[in-house]
Protein backbone atom coordinates (compact mmCIF):
# COMPACT_ATOMS: atom_id res chain seq x y z
CA UNK A 1 0.00 0.00 0.00
CA UNK A 2 2.96 2.12 1.00
CA UNK A 3 4.41 1.53 -2.28
CA UNK A 4 1.36 2.11 -4.17
CA UNK A 5 1.04 5.31 -2.48
CA UNK A 6 4.32 6.50 -3.67
CA UNK A 7 3.70 5.97 -6.93
CA UNK A 8 0.97 8.40 -7.03
CA UNK A 9 1.24 11.93 -9.14
CA UNK A 10 1.60 14.92 -6.26
CA UNK A 11 -1.91 16.14 -6.96
CA UNK A 12 -3.25 12.95 -6.62
CA UNK A 13 -1.45 12.08 -3.63
CA UNK A 14 -2.48 15.93 -1.76
CA UNK A 15 -5.87 15.03 -2.64
CA UNK A 16 -5.87 11.57 -0.69
CA UNK A 17 -3.71 13.23 2.20
CA UNK A 18 -6.83 15.72 2.40
CA UNK A 19 -9.53 12.98 2.44
CA UNK A 20 -7.34 11.28 5.18
CA UNK A 21 -6.95 14.58 7.40
CA UNK A 22 -10.77 15.23 6.94
CA UNK A 23 -12.03 11.76 8.10
CA UNK A 24 -9.84 11.66 10.83
CA UNK A 25 -10.15 15.13 12.27
CA UNK A 26 -13.87 15.82 11.30
CA UNK A 27 -15.32 12.29 10.70
CA UNK A 28 -16.79 12.90 7.08
CA UNK A 29 -16.01 14.67 4.15
CA UNK A 30 -17.64 15.15 0.59
CA UNK A 31 -16.90 15.94 -3.04
CA UNK A 32 -17.77 19.28 -2.92
CA UNK A 33 -14.70 19.46 -0.04
CA UNK A 34 -12.87 18.28 -2.37
CA UNK A 35 -13.67 20.29 -5.36
CA UNK A 36 -13.87 23.50 -3.47
CA UNK A 37 -10.22 22.80 -2.03
CA UNK A 38 -8.31 21.91 -5.12
CA UNK A 39 -10.47 23.75 -7.86
CA UNK A 40 -11.26 20.33 -9.62
CA UNK A 41 -14.19 18.77 -11.52
CA UNK A 42 -16.52 16.44 -10.11
CA UNK A 43 -15.63 13.50 -11.61
CA UNK A 44 -12.39 14.05 -10.62
CA UNK A 45 -13.91 14.10 -6.97
CA UNK A 46 -15.84 11.21 -7.51
CA UNK A 47 -12.28 9.51 -8.77
CA UNK A 48 -10.44 10.94 -6.13
CA UNK A 49 -12.89 9.01 -3.53
CA UNK A 50 -13.24 6.04 -5.26
CA UNK A 51 -9.39 5.44 -5.47
CA UNK A 52 -9.41 6.57 -1.92
CA UNK A 53 -11.69 3.57 -0.97
CA UNK A 54 -10.16 0.81 -2.94
CA UNK A 55 -6.55 2.00 -1.28
CA UNK A 56 -8.00 2.40 2.07
CA UNK A 57 -10.57 -0.26 1.83
CA UNK A 58 -13.44 0.01 4.83
CA UNK A 59 -11.81 3.81 6.01
CA UNK A 60 -15.69 5.02 5.01
CA UNK A 61 -19.05 4.59 3.72
CA UNK A 62 -21.73 6.43 2.48
CA UNK A 63 -24.43 8.05 4.54
CA UNK A 64 -27.29 7.92 2.16
CA UNK A 65 -29.65 10.59 4.61
CA UNK A 66 -26.30 12.77 5.36
CA UNK A 67 -25.11 12.96 1.78
CA UNK A 68 -21.20 12.71 2.83
CA UNK A 69 -18.88 9.82 3.32
CA UNK A 70 -18.30 9.28 6.89
CA UNK A 71 -15.32 7.42 8.76
CA UNK A 72 -15.79 3.59 9.74
CA UNK A 73 -15.44 2.98 13.33
CA UNK A 74 -12.56 0.95 12.33
CA UNK A 75 -10.99 3.91 10.29
CA UNK A 76 -7.37 3.94 10.19
CA UNK A 77 -5.10 7.17 8.74
CA UNK A 78 -3.80 5.76 5.51
CA UNK A 79 -2.20 8.86 3.85
CA UNK A 80 -1.52 11.05 6.68
CA UNK A 81 0.17 10.70 10.14
CA UNK A 82 -1.66 12.65 12.66
CA UNK A 83 -0.25 15.40 14.49
CA UNK A 84 -1.71 17.08 17.49
CA UNK A 85 0.64 19.92 17.29
CA UNK A 86 0.20 20.83 13.83
CA UNK A 87 -3.68 20.71 14.15
CA UNK A 88 -2.93 22.48 17.43
CA UNK A 89 -0.75 25.08 15.65
CA UNK A 90 -3.46 25.64 13.30
CA UNK A 91 -6.14 26.61 15.29
CA UNK A 92 -4.38 28.76 17.41
CA UNK A 93 -3.23 30.43 13.77
CA UNK A 94 -7.07 30.93 13.24
CA UNK A 95 -7.81 32.37 16.49
CA UNK A 96 -4.59 34.74 16.54
CA UNK A 97 -6.56 35.64 12.97
CA UNK A 98 -2.66 35.08 11.56
CA UNK A 99 -4.22 32.75 8.66
CA UNK A 100 -7.53 32.53 7.93
CA UNK A 101 -9.92 28.85 7.77
CA UNK A 102 -9.12 29.19 4.32
CA UNK A 103 -5.47 28.34 4.21
CA UNK A 104 -5.98 25.44 6.20
CA UNK A 105 -7.22 21.59 5.60
CA UNK A 106 -9.90 22.16 8.30
CA UNK A 107 -13.65 23.04 7.72
CA UNK A 108 -15.15 23.34 11.64
CA UNK A 109 -13.37 24.38 14.48
CA UNK A 110 -14.14 23.73 17.91
CA UNK A 111 -14.29 26.54 20.00
CA UNK A 112 -10.87 27.89 20.79
CA UNK A 113 -8.94 31.13 22.21
CA UNK A 114 -5.30 31.94 22.23
CA UNK A 115 -4.70 34.32 24.77
CA UNK A 116 -3.95 37.84 23.83
CA UNK A 117 -0.38 39.37 23.79
CA UNK A 118 -0.09 42.86 22.83
CA UNK A 119 1.82 43.02 19.34
CA UNK A 120 5.04 43.91 18.55
CA UNK A 121 5.33 46.25 15.50
CA UNK A 122 7.65 45.56 13.15
CA UNK A 123 8.61 47.84 10.68
CA UNK A 124 7.70 45.85 7.13
CA UNK A 125 10.98 47.58 4.89
CA UNK A 126 13.24 47.58 7.86
CA UNK A 127 12.30 43.93 8.46
CA UNK A 128 13.01 43.45 4.60
CA UNK A 129 16.34 45.65 4.68
CA UNK A 130 17.80 43.20 7.57
CA UNK A 131 16.92 40.14 5.77
CA UNK A 132 18.66 41.24 2.44
CA UNK A 133 21.62 41.98 4.30
CA UNK A 134 21.55 38.65 5.80
CA UNK A 135 21.49 37.26 2.50
CA UNK A 136 23.97 39.26 1.07
CA UNK A 137 26.36 38.91 3.86
CA UNK A 138 26.23 42.61 4.50
CA UNK A 139 26.36 45.05 7.60
CA UNK A 140 23.42 47.61 7.51
CA UNK A 141 22.89 51.20 9.39
CA UNK A 142 20.24 50.48 11.85
CA UNK A 143 18.19 53.39 13.83
CA UNK A 144 18.13 51.32 17.20
CA UNK A 145 16.39 52.05 20.06
CA UNK A 146 18.19 50.70 23.45
CA UNK A 147 17.09 49.88 26.41
CA UNK A 148 20.35 50.56 28.05
CA UNK A 149 21.10 53.50 30.22
CA UNK A 150 23.65 54.20 28.60
CA UNK A 151 22.00 54.80 25.64
CA UNK A 152 18.56 56.31 26.33
CA UNK A 153 17.59 57.93 22.73
CA UNK A 154 17.46 56.13 19.59
CA UNK A 155 21.24 55.82 17.47
CA UNK A 156 22.43 55.06 14.35
CA UNK A 157 24.72 51.75 14.56
CA UNK A 158 26.33 49.12 12.10
CA UNK A 159 25.42 45.92 12.73
CA UNK A 160 25.93 42.59 10.69
CA UNK A 161 23.25 40.51 11.02
CA UNK A 162 23.68 36.02 10.49
CA UNK A 163 20.24 34.96 11.40
CA UNK A 164 16.11 36.28 12.88
CA UNK A 165 15.34 33.79 16.21
CA UNK A 166 12.00 33.89 18.13
CA UNK A 167 12.78 33.80 21.79
CA UNK A 168 8.96 32.73 22.76
CA UNK A 169 7.45 36.10 22.85
CA UNK A 170 9.33 38.07 20.35
CA UNK A 171 11.08 38.21 17.15
CA UNK A 172 15.01 39.74 17.64
CA UNK A 173 17.74 39.75 15.04
CA UNK A 174 21.09 38.02 15.72
CA UNK A 175 24.00 40.13 14.99
CA UNK A 176 27.47 41.78 15.38
CA UNK A 177 27.67 45.34 16.94
CA UNK A 178 30.55 47.13 15.42
CA UNK A 179 30.40 49.55 18.00
CA UNK A 180 30.95 47.12 20.82
CA UNK A 181 32.35 44.71 18.82
CA UNK A 182 30.29 41.78 20.09
CA UNK A 183 27.34 39.70 19.11
CA UNK A 184 24.05 40.50 20.38
CA UNK A 185 20.48 40.60 19.82
CA UNK A 186 18.37 43.15 18.64
CA UNK A 187 15.07 43.54 18.96
CA UNK A 188 13.05 43.85 15.70
CA UNK A 189 10.14 46.13 17.22
CA UNK A 190 12.95 48.29 18.21
CA UNK A 191 14.69 48.73 14.90
CA UNK A 192 13.23 52.11 14.06
CA UNK A 193 14.80 52.91 10.59
CA UNK A 194 17.55 51.00 8.62
CA UNK A 195 19.70 52.73 5.63
CA UNK A 196 22.89 51.88 3.91
CA UNK A 197 24.55 48.43 3.43
CA UNK A 198 28.45 47.49 3.07
CA UNK A 199 30.91 45.09 2.76
CA UNK A 200 32.08 43.39 5.92
CA UNK A 201 34.41 40.45 7.00
CA UNK A 202 32.41 39.54 9.41
CA UNK A 203 31.51 35.92 8.86
CA UNK A 204 28.31 34.19 10.81
CA UNK A 205 30.38 31.31 11.99
CA UNK A 206 32.33 33.71 13.92
CA UNK A 207 29.77 33.84 16.41
CA UNK A 208 29.97 30.73 19.09
CA UNK A 209 26.94 31.35 21.02
CA UNK A 210 24.68 30.68 18.08
CA UNK A 211 26.64 27.82 16.28
CA UNK A 212 27.64 26.23 19.51
CA UNK A 213 24.75 24.18 21.45
CA UNK A 214 23.77 22.97 24.85
CA UNK A 215 21.70 19.98 26.13
CA UNK A 216 19.82 21.03 29.25
CA UNK A 217 18.53 17.58 30.59
CA UNK A 218 14.68 18.61 32.17
CA UNK A 219 13.44 16.20 34.77
CA UNK A 220 9.84 16.26 36.39
CA UNK A 221 10.15 18.85 39.87
CA UNK A 222 11.00 16.24 42.47
CA UNK A 223 8.47 18.08 45.01
CA UNK A 224 5.79 16.48 42.91
CA UNK A 225 4.05 13.94 43.81
CA UNK A 226 5.36 10.66 41.79
CA UNK A 227 1.79 10.73 40.19
CA UNK A 228 1.80 14.33 39.14
CA UNK A 229 5.30 13.52 38.06
CA UNK A 230 4.53 11.44 35.93
CA UNK A 231 2.22 13.13 34.19
CA UNK A 232 4.98 16.08 33.31
CA UNK A 233 7.14 13.36 31.90
CA UNK A 234 4.20 12.93 29.75
CA UNK A 235 3.76 16.28 28.76
CA UNK A 236 7.18 16.67 27.47
CA UNK A 237 7.36 13.78 26.09
CA UNK A 238 10.44 12.04 28.30
CA UNK A 239 12.01 8.98 28.80
CA UNK A 240 12.94 7.62 31.54
CA UNK A 241 11.58 10.81 33.11
CA UNK A 242 14.03 13.43 31.36
CA UNK A 243 14.37 15.00 28.47
CA UNK A 244 17.74 16.73 26.79
CA UNK A 245 16.82 19.64 25.43
CA UNK A 246 19.58 20.91 22.74
CA UNK A 247 19.56 24.73 22.67
CA UNK A 248 21.62 27.50 21.05
CA UNK A 249 23.97 29.47 23.61
CA UNK A 250 22.82 32.45 22.37
CA UNK A 251 19.13 31.25 22.95
CA UNK A 252 19.65 29.83 26.76
CA UNK A 253 19.15 32.82 28.74
CA UNK A 254 15.71 33.26 27.02
CA UNK A 255 14.72 29.00 27.57
CA UNK A 256 15.97 29.87 31.35
CA UNK A 257 13.15 32.51 31.83
CA UNK A 258 10.48 31.34 29.29
CA UNK A 259 10.48 27.65 31.47
CA UNK A 260 10.89 29.90 34.85
CA UNK A 261 14.16 27.48 35.23
CA UNK A 262 15.58 30.68 37.01
CA UNK A 263 12.93 31.25 39.47
CA UNK A 264 12.10 27.49 40.60
CA UNK A 265 14.02 27.20 43.81
CA UNK A 266 12.75 30.63 45.18
CA UNK A 267 9.18 30.39 44.03
CA UNK A 268 9.92 26.48 45.81
CA UNK A 269 6.03 25.59 44.25
CA UNK A 270 6.42 22.55 42.11
CA UNK A 271 2.98 23.54 40.68
CA UNK A 272 4.35 26.69 39.21
CA UNK A 273 7.57 24.94 38.04
CA UNK A 274 6.72 21.76 36.78
CA UNK A 275 10.57 20.93 35.52
CA UNK A 276 14.45 21.54 36.63
CA UNK A 277 17.20 21.40 35.27
CA UNK A 278 18.95 18.25 36.25
CA UNK A 279 22.28 18.96 35.14
CA UNK A 280 21.98 22.34 36.47
CA UNK A 281 25.55 22.66 37.22
CA UNK A 282 26.58 23.43 33.77
CA UNK A 283 23.85 24.83 32.87
CA UNK A 284 24.49 27.91 34.96
CA UNK A 285 28.48 27.76 34.09
CA UNK A 286 27.14 28.39 30.40
CA UNK A 287 24.72 31.04 31.27
CA UNK A 288 27.42 33.07 33.69
CA UNK A 289 30.64 32.64 30.31
CA UNK A 290 27.28 34.45 28.03
CA UNK A 291 27.64 38.01 26.98
CA UNK A 292 24.41 39.89 28.12
CA UNK A 293 23.06 40.79 25.00
CA UNK A 294 18.87 41.61 26.50
CA UNK A 295 20.08 45.40 26.22
CA UNK A 296 22.57 46.27 23.15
Amino acid sequence: MVDQALKLRSGVKQRLEFIDFRLFWEGRINRSDIMERFKISTPQASKDLSLYESMAPGNLFYDVSAKRYLASSIFEPKFIQPSADEYLMQLRNISDRTVPIEATWLSTLPSAESMPLPARRVNVRVLRSLIGAIESRQAINVFYQSMNNDRPKPMWRWIVPHALAHDGLRWHVRAYCEETKKFKDFVLSRCLEASDYRETEIKADQDREWNEVFGVVLIPNPLLSPEQQEVISQDYCMDYGQIAVSVRKALLYYFNKRLRLDVAKAIDNPKETPVVVLNEKAFKDILAELAPSENP
